[in-house]
């Protein structure tokens, strides 16, 4: 059985669970979990009050120490059809690239199939290698029962697990919001909570909101909505709140920036290219 979700805490929410599972070989640099990061923050703030993306929907975000490219990551949204219904299958990747490979070779894919009426994960996909460090998993959600199969491929292991009411996995949770959570009424300060089920457990997650601001990009001038999630201090980041996130203010929702004040410097995640979008693109003239 896995454990009733937590009060949220620093110490206890999503970010901080990673950064901790992960980091268990000191002896790997700490860029081989950051796209596992950038990967998540990607997903996770980005939000609207529509349908806020569709099929062919399609980013690309380069990973880097102020001119020295480090790595990249893509999202990508395509219809399919799991087990006779209807779904969206998002998936993510992201790999080290050219002499960053020498020091922390990284290579990961997350997959997950929600669908299309309900905002709801069907099944979550976790395929990682992180300079030796590796998971695969897949996880079959059951909503009727609230029981989730989690298949642990490297162990060949199978166990049934029970999640929250309306528990999504670590990618759906943050489409669901991008269709469900009204921005234009959220004010500065406000938090945002919710539960995730991660690997055999629910996890408490929170986003601040910090106001908007115009982002100046290779795109142009873009008015933005700035998020900050909540992470486990003293491992990798410098302090709880060292996440920074710049998305699009408009009915897209588009992650256009994303800053890490780590504790061997500032890493960013800049997206590059996008295509698929299901609203226009919006540059300020100001």
């Amino acid at each position: 059985m896995n454990k009733t979700p937590s009060t949220y805490s620093a110490e206890f929410c999503i970010f901080g669970t990673v950064v901790a599972d992960h980091w268990k070989k000191p002896q790997y640099f700490n860029m081989k979990k950051v796209l596992f990061l950038f990967f998540f923050i990607t997903t996770a703030i980005t939000f609207a009050q529509k349908q806020a993306y569709g099929d062919g929907e399609w980013f690309k975000f380069r990973v880097h120490y102020g001119v020295v490219t480090a790595g990249y990551a893509t999202l990508e949204v395509n219809n399919a059809i799991l087990n006779g219904k209807e779904v969206f299958h998002v998936s993510g990747e992201g790999k080290t690239t050219g002499i960053s490979r020498w020091f922390f070779g990284v290579e990961d894919y997350y997959q997950s199939y929600i669908d299309k009426k309900n905002d709801v994960p069907y099944r979550f996909i976790r395929k990682i290698d992180e300079g030796g460090y590796t998971k695969d998993i897949q996880i079959d959600f059951n909503h009727e029962t609230r029981t989730a199969l989690v298949h642990n491929k490297e162990q060949g292991s199978k166990d049934w697990v029970t999640f929250s009411k309306d528990a999504q996995d670590m990618v759906s949770a943050f489409y669901y919001l991008r269709n469900n959570l009204n921005v234009k009424t959220i004010k500065e300060g406000d938090t945002v909570d919710m539960d995730m089920f991660f690997d055999k457990k629910s996890y408490r997650f929170r986003l601040k909101f910090l106001g908007r601001e115009v982002l100046r990009t290779k795109f142009g001038k873009i008015n933005t909505l700035i998020f900050r999630p909540y992470v486990e201090a003293g491992r990798v980041f410098k302090e709880k709140e060292s996440l920074t996130v710049w998305v699009t203010d408009d009915d897209n929702k588009i992650p256009l920036l994303i800053k890490a004040d780590l504790a061997v410097g500032s890493l960013k995640a800049t997206l590059t290219e996008f295509k698929g979008l299901q609203h226009s693109f919006k540059i300020t003239a100001e």
